[in-house]
């Protein structure tokens, strides 16, 4: 068991950290502005990797159908969660609207496709492509309703999801091999190309971010808040991610995957979400950095629990 533990934290973990740790000292001492590399990640790294892995996937649609119950389902209880969880510490409006995004955001892309295709290989990364791209949608939906009840606007919402190139590169593959239709190879090896600068880029960005939010603020935080996040995110939150895959029969390869994905830590996005609807954005802040650096030693402990 321990020596499991450890080669995966050298196998999956040391690897992933690299780039990580590379993007932290950039952003400490250079101080790397992510927002150019952002831009490159939403418009063209993230929809060439979806693009590649979904045209070339070896996923059932039984697999698909799962993992869209899956990310439906575990997103409505573990709203349940982080309302139950916000009644019994009396958190305010604010601080309830923080504790959901904690709960039902998570670092799926940026740091999760990374640690799937190191951890389970190609056929881990095809079964993720699809629960993905369900984030990316609900972040933008479900998500800007969680941060601003109030304020939320459907049309906004819409708009929202329709500006992600993303969800158009999907949907391009998926249509071609719903027609049983190929790109040229040529065209196919360039996408490739840009796929393949798909991790150490995130990476470095993901880095560059967790310095950024780690930086002290003013607002003080409740010592029972932070703590109780933490619990929902890197606790609570896989515990009934792991009961809904058991209830709706999923198993092998599926479940090991979609456990790991429902398990990342904070999404960095969800910060800015909390900024710009004033959802506890400290709270946030905090969470993304402690829950990113408790991951290294939590999900290898995980990884070795699905395998």
């Amino acid at each position: 068991m321990i020596q499991s533990i450890l080669a995966t934290l050298y196998h999956v973990i040391v690897p992933l950290c690299i780039p990580v740790i590379a993007g932290a000292l950039l952003g400490r001492y250079r101080g790397l502005d992510t927002k150019p590399l952002l831009t490159l990640y939403l418009y063209v790294l993230s929809p060439a990797i979806l693009f590649t892995t979904l045209i070339n996937a070896k996923i059932s649609t039984a697999d698909i159908y799962r993992t869209l119950a899956f990310a439906l389902l575990n997103l409505v209880l573990l709203w349940l969660l982080a309302q139950l969880v916000s009644r019994l510490l009396r958190l305010g409006p604010a601080e309830t609207s923080g504790m959901t995004l904690l709960s039902t955001l998570t670092n799926s892309a940026n740091y999760g496709l990374p640690l799937i295709l190191l951890a389970f290989g190609q056929a881990g990364l095809d079964t993720a492509s699809v629960f993905v791209v369900s984030q990316m949608v609900i972040a933008n939906t479900a998500g800007v309703y969680f941060a601003a009840r109030s304020q939320f606007s459907g049309r906004n919402a819409v708009k929202s999801v329709l500006a992600l190139p993303a969800i158009y590169a999907s949907l391009l593959a998926i249509g071609l091999r719903a027609a049983d239709l190929h790109l040229p190879y040529e065209v196919n090896q360039g996408i490739a190309t840009i796929a393949a600068a798909y991790s150490p880029v995130v990476l470095t960005i993901l880095g560059a971010q967790m310095v950024k939010v780690g930086m002290p603020g003013t607002e003080r935080i409740r010592g029972k808040v932070f703590w109780g996040g933490l619990a929902v995110r890197m606790v609570l939150g896989p515990l009934v991610s792991a009961i809904t895959l058991v209830l709706l029969g999923i198993s092998g390869t599926l479940f090991s995957v979609l456990f790991i994905l429902a398990a990342m830590p904070v999404a960095v996005n969800a910060v800015a979400l909390a900024d710009r609807f004033n959802a506890a954005p400290a709270l946030i802040s905090r969470c993304i950095l402690w829950t990113t650096l408790s991951s290294f030693i939590i999900l290898p402990l995980f990884i070795v629990w699905v395998r």
